[in-house]
């Protein structure tokens, strides 16, 4: 009999598995792995109030150019001004967005935590993993094992994530609070 390969009738039917459809398989680096699939499994509806991930993507510079129309005139935005219809020339988005490829990512929001820093429920942040989390920058997080983008704040020799909303408290990061800093915000993609 051969070995390896698919063998006809082997192997679970289809549908039959824990979740009743065709899965995929997904590779993760094995220091996010736990982490990451634990934030997935959690269902946002039981989550504290706050903006936490929904959806996490890992972004590809490679193989789609979006080049799109940059006009030589800036827009105003206070009284209009007069325009002239020149084009600059073109500007690819990914090379606009991210700057570090193979250390960014993106991730879908949800709550309103961070809305008076302009990141709304449904907005995509593109994150860079090698910028360093310095205080004033926004960033994902993980807080005792849960996925949340606030702002890192370092006073008085002390730890925060601070919300951008005056409804939520600030997170006090002190020994009993586990803490690990996936990366700073780069960007916001708002769909207006």
């Amino acid at each position: 009999m051969p070995r390896g390969g698919k063998r006809q009738g082997a192997g679970r039917p289809v549908g039959t598995g824990k979740y009743n459809e065709t899965t995929k398989a997904v590779r993760l680096p094995v220091s996010l792995a736990d982490e990451i699939l634990e934030a997935l499994a959690r269902d946002p509806q039981q989550v504290e109030p706050s903006t936490i991930v929904s959806s996490i993507f890992k972004t590809d510079n490679n193989n789609i150019k979006c080049r799109v129309p940059l006009y030589l005139n800036p827009v105003a935005a206070g009284f209009p001004a007069p325009t002239e219809d020149y084009i600059e020339g073109k500007i690819d988005l990914n090379h606009h967005l991210v700057k570090h490829p193979e250390s960014t990512f993106l991730v879908r929001v949800v709550g309103d935590s961070m809305q008076d820093a302009g990141i709304h429920p449904r907005d995509l942040l593109v994150v860079d993993r090698s910028l360093e989390p310095i205080s004033g920058k926004v960033v994902i997080a993980v807080v005792n094992g849960e996925l949340t983008v606030k702002r890192l704040r370092k006073h008085r020799n002390k730890l925060w994530l601070m919300p951008e909303n005056p409804s939520f408290q600030p997170i006090e990061i002190d020994e009993n609070v586990e803490l690990h800093i996936w990366g700073v915000v780069t960007n916001v993609i708002h769909a207006l």
